[in-house]
């Protein structure tokens, strides 16, 4: 299983949108120096919506090669094409990644059958461990418990990621949750709630921003310490609200090339943190530190 701080990356771009792959390696040396547990390549905050599939895939056999084993990279390779979501999950398996993260299909609305259809063919299609994604908020597509219960059992579904922030729902997954299946929280502002209540971490945005204190806060979350866990917390919430004072990823993306790690880079259709927005990413860091 994996567990802790389990960083959502973001993907380095110079000006022009390009990628940057000198920026792409110093981000990941950072994050093995300061702790992060696993690492998320080409999820939402990697910008995977805006990259092509040659890129997607380049981007993650980049991240494994980069990181060299030393700790786990899990593939973002959710579509809301089934069979690009299974081209996508092959690239990432003959890569060398150590599982997969798969959204929801978004936009076009599946129903909860075509949910567990869609799953069950991307792990028939290619053997390698699988984490669901949920994330409502985003896809238009809210996956339910009762559906997750329908998969779980899969050899090589391996957990879900939840990112509703609904402490109802946490509670539900949990309850199916046993030694071959793992709840992730995907919403940074319960997470520590969440990995108290049984969750092996979270897949974070915040982890970006304040690696080192995020790892702390679920390694003593894990180890129930829930006093220690909730004091560090404190400290990463005003991150865990105000890194999505725009959509995400423009806030943290600004707020990693303010710690010297990224260029000025983001692709249409979004574009770089609005200077009324600065100032609360600022002191958000600030009280990070």
């Amino acid at each position: 299983m994996f567990q802790g701080s389990i960083v959502a990356l973001v993907t380095p771009m110079h000006e022009d949108g390009s990628l940057d792959e000198a920026s792409l390696r110093k981000l990941i040396e950072f994050h093995i120096e300061q702790g992060t547990d696993a690492i998320v390549a080409m999820g939402t905050t990697g910008e995977s919506a805006t990259l092509n599939e040659k890129e997607h895939c380049h981007v993650i056999r980049q991240v494994v090669e980069m990181v060299a084993g030393r700790i786990p990279v899990i593939a973002g390779t959710g579509a809301n094409s089934t069979t690009e979501a299974i081209d996508l999950t092959r690239c990432a398996a003959e890569a060398g990644a150590d599982a997969c993260l798969l959204v929801t299909p978004y936009y076009n609305k599946p129903t909860q059958e075509g949910l567990v259809l869609h799953y069950k063919a991307i792990a028939a299609a290619v053997d390698i461990p699988q984490i669901l994604y949920n994330v409502p908020g985003r896809t238009a597509c809210d996956m339910l418990p009762e559906t997750v219960a329908k998969l779980k059992d899969v050899p090589n579904i391996v957990g879900v990621k939840d990112a509703t922030g609904d402490m109802d729902v946490g509670k539900a997954l949990l309850a199916l949750s046993d030694d071959n299946f793992a709840v992730y929280s995907g919403d940074d502002a319960t997470s520590c709630e969440l990995i108290l209540m049984g969750a092996k971490g979270s897949i974070t945005v915040t982890g970006n921003v304040a690696p080192a204190k995020n790892h702390q806060m679920c390694a003593k979350a894990l180890a129930g310490d829930a006093e220690g866990a909730k004091a560090i917390d404190a400290t990463l919430q005003p991150l865990h609200n105000d890194l999505f004072v725009q959509a995400s990823p423009i806030p943290v993306k600004w707020a990693v090339c303010e710690l010297g790690l990224i260029e000025k880079g983001i692709r249409l259709p979004m574009t770089w943190l609005t200077s009324d927005c600065e100032a609360v990413v600022k002191q958000a860091m600030s009280a990070a530190k």
